[in-house]
């Protein structure tokens, strides 16, 4: 199994996080096979999503995707994302 890891500031983690559910639909169509979502406990717009996909290229292709780009835009998303992937051991 491999898995993206996204860590983001978000303006307004209320508003993103109705963004990112409205996305669900697309991240299914994209590979994610579970996702996850958490926030930092100092800060509740320090997030971090991971993603779980069947290969490390169904993660690269969803990073490079112009909706995930679209979507993160319309979230709320502050600066640019960390993202790294990993394959479970």
């Amino acid at each position: 199994m491999t898995t993206l890891f996204v860590r983001h500031t978000v303006s307004d983690y209320k508003a993103w996080r109705k963004v990112y559910d409205a996305f669900g639909p697309t991240q299914k169509a994209k590979g994610v096979k579970a996702e996850s979502v958490y926030q930092a406990a100092d800060n509740p717009n320090d997030v971090t999503v991971t993603h779980d996909f069947p290969s490390v290229a169904d993660a690269q292709a969803f990073i490079k995707s112009p909706d995930l780009k679209k979507a993160m835009e319309g979230a709320g998303v502050v600066g640019a994302p960390t993202m790294w992937i990993t394959n479970k051991a």
